[in-house]
């Protein structure tokens, strides 16, 4: 006699934490670098301007975590 423990769970749920960790670790990545893409502006002021700096990198580091974000979401659906 067998019988199936996880037929009750739904199948799209199996990778909801990872999917919840990858995207809690890329933010962290994410503020990792804009920080130090600050700080190496504002030791170095004739590389650019700290804030804008910044800006540019949240922006491309944001457009990023979305494509990662859409592409798992689409690996993670049936």
């Amino acid at each position: 006699m067998t019988t199936d423990t996880d037929a009750s769970r739904p199948q799209g749920s199996d990778h909801r934490e990872l999917r919840l960790v990858v995207l809690l670790l890329a933010l962290v990545v994410g503020l990792l670098i804009t920080g130090a893409a600050i700080y190496v502006a504002r030791e170095h002021p004739s590389l650019a301007q700290p804030l804008g700096v910044g800006a540019a990198v949240m922006g491309a580091l944001a457009s990023l975590v979305g494509v990662v974000a859409r592409v798992i979401r689409r690996w993670g659906s049936p």
